[in-house]
């Protein structure tokens, strides 16, 4: 498993085994051990591969498929699918994101918008009014009469 994923990893990134090694401090031969599953890397070691590939030591560890691999994004960022916009622009959040940030029907979303990327983020509601909270209390604590 983790060597497979060692292995997907590097190509994915478009590494050699000497480039990796040099990485993360071992000899070429260490990787290929790692990757033919002769050996395993210490936890150390996981750790330092988990970070360079920016995943975290579960998935790195987990059971994946090439494909999985090949669509895991940089730790903490997730791709979960293509969505349709409807003709009165509706859109479906897919299940897995709803699930993963407990997005239920009836919560109050926010959405941004960035011109220079034409990109646009969403937010629950609830914790941009928290954070905005947070900011205000703060700002009304460091007010000085004069």
């Amino acid at each position: 498993m983790i060597g497979m994923n060692i292995r997907l990893l590097r190509k994915k990134r478009k590494l050699s085994q000497e480039m990796l090694a040099e990485k993360v401090n071992v000899s070429r031969q260490t990787i290929a051990k790692w990757e033919s599953e002769e050996a395993l890397p210490d936890i150390e070691k996981c750790k330092l591969l988990a970070d360079l590939f920016q995943i975290t030591l579960d998935e790195l560890s987990r059971d994946m498929s090439e494909e999985e691999i090949q669509h895991l994004g940089p730790k903490g960022k997730h791709f979960f699918g293509v969505v349709k916009v409807g003709e009165r622009g509706q859109i479906v959040i897919p299940k897995q994101a709803r699930e993963r940030y407990r997005i239920k029907p009836g919560d109050k979303l926010i959405v941004l918008g960035e011109d220079e990327t034409m990109g646009l983020a969403i937010l629950k509601s609830e914790q941009i009014l928290e954070f905005a909270e947070i900011v205000r209390n703060t700002k009304a604590e460091g007010d000085v009469d004069e």
